[in-house]
């Protein structure tokens, strides 16, 4: 039977699949729109398991709060190209909407919310069986609190969330914070919220280069004190290069070596515990500030922290999360 062009328009108002898509999906049923949808939707996850073994890196990221909840989505494809496409920010913007007015918990949630009778989980397919790119739901996060705000980066690549304690925090405050966990990638709410084994791992780090600095410190005075220059020995590399340019003799690249290595050996063994756990506590005490959300310098105003700042806005108001999704490298 003939395909008019009213069951044509039909089917793509219903599944946004290409005109000629449409038009063989119905002439192959014999205009039966449902099911041309249904072969629509299959050829959407044919072109989805072709392309398993593709990475969708690219995507469109975008974040919304209602009230006390705010949720940010992924959907990812292959290229920059289809990203930026006004339909596929469309249906980025669609899938965010019904996480929030569901407020969906998890992935799963969202893929199974259903809409017009079809889930998610078949948009995404449906989608990638448009634009032949690989298409799937990434990152997916959400906040309850008391209030939320949102906040989508120029280029719909990086979008955040946050939780605040007490309700009605000012739009501009919460705008601003919300950019301040853009702009600064923050790892934790506070101090207390970041995890042990980083803090472990960070005062690991901070203890050896302690040490090292300490060490290095002792062999460059006594290199100084032997009446050589200790930039001109301060690697291998370094001296052999100098000593092929006969800056100094073999005799004295020997004697300087042999200093280096008696000198590392007496310091290391005989380094001041507390002194090392002083200074490493202290580059402790500066990863936190530099990493904690309301401990960070605020980006607009250098004279406060993200803390100082919410409390000059309304007593007691202070972050309890955050949420960051960004497709860029930070």
């Amino acid at each position: 039977m003939a395909v008019t062009m009213a069951e044509i328009t039909k089917l793509r108002h219903l599944t946004s699949a290409g005109l000629m898509d449409c038009k063989k999906a119905l002439a192959e049923t014999n205009g039966d729109i449902e099911a041309a949808v249904e072969i629509l939707r299959k050829k959407g996850q044919a072109v989805a398991a072709k392309r398993e073994d593709r990475v969708a890196a690219e995507g469109c990221v975008l974040a919304k709060n209602e009230g006390n909840f705010a949720a940010v989505v992924a959907l990812q494809c292959e290229t920059d190209f289809v990203a930026k496409n006004a339909g596929f920010v469309e249906l980025t913007q669609k899938l965010l909407d019904l996480a929030v007015a569901n407020r969906c918990k998890s992935l799963d949630e969202l893929k199974a919310v259903t809409v017009d009778g079809r889930t998610v989980a078949d948009l995404v397919v449906e989608e990638g069986g448009k634009t032949g790119e690989k298409t799937e739901l990434g990152a997916y996060e959400y906040i309850e609190a008391p209030s939320t705000t949102s906040y989508n980066h120029l280029g719909n690549k990086l979008a955040t969330i946050v939780g605040f304690n007490i309700e009605g925090v000012d739009y501009q405050v919460g705008r601003d914070v919300a950019m301040q966990v853009a702009s600064m990638n923050p790892v934790a709410v506070d101090r207390n919220s970041v995890a042990q084994s980083v803090i472990d791992g960070e005062l690991s780090v901070a203890i050896e280069k302690t040490k090292e600095e300490q060490v290095k410190k002792a062999v460059e005075a006594a290199i100084r004190k032997a009446g050589y220059n200790p930039n001109h020995f301060d690697s291998e590399a370094h001296i052999e290069s100098n000593l092929s340019k006969g800056w100094f003799t073999q005799e004295d690249a020997d004697k300087v070596r042999a200093i280096i290595k008696e000198t590392s050996e007496a310091k290391a063994a005989n380094l001041p515990e507390q002194m090392i756990q002083n200074i490493a506590q202290g580059r402790l005490n500066k990863f936190f500030k530099e990493n904690c959300l309301m401990e960070q310098e605020f980006i607009k105003d250098g004279n406060l922290t993200i803390g100082k700042y919410l409390e000059e806005s309304a007593k007691g108001l202070a972050v309890v999360a955050f949420k960051r999704v960004n497709l860029n490298e930070d």
